[in-house]
């Protein structure tokens, strides 16, 4: 089972994941993301949807029109792990 992240990890957030926020309330990381139009944002989220699948942890995420939030937090764990960071920084190669 993974655990939570450690606070020398958590420190590193920052640059490790500069565009992503802690999410207020909860141990979770957030980050929007903008497309020029649904298509893109939807192919965006077809691309996330496959990485996920092949790393087995999926992403919480709400998408309107251009617009795509995603939301990641270790339900097993109960928080952030290694696994949000991993995932974090494979989405951002991808939608940068």
């Amino acid at each position: 089972m993974p655990e939570t992240l450690d606070a020398a990890a958590r420190a590193e957030l920052p640059a490790l994941l500069p565009d992503w926020r802690m999410v207020e309330g909860r141990d979770a990381i957030f980050r929007s993301f903008r497309f020029a139009d649904f298509s893109a944002a939807w192919g965006f989220m077809s691309r996330v949807a496959l990485l996920a699948e092949t790393q087995g942890h999926h992403p919480e995420w709400f998408n309107v029109w251009n617009r795509v939030d995603i939301t990641l937090s270790t339900h097993d764990a109960g928080g952030l792990s290694d696994k949000d960071v991993a995932l974090a920084r494979a989405i951002d190669a991808i939608g940068g």
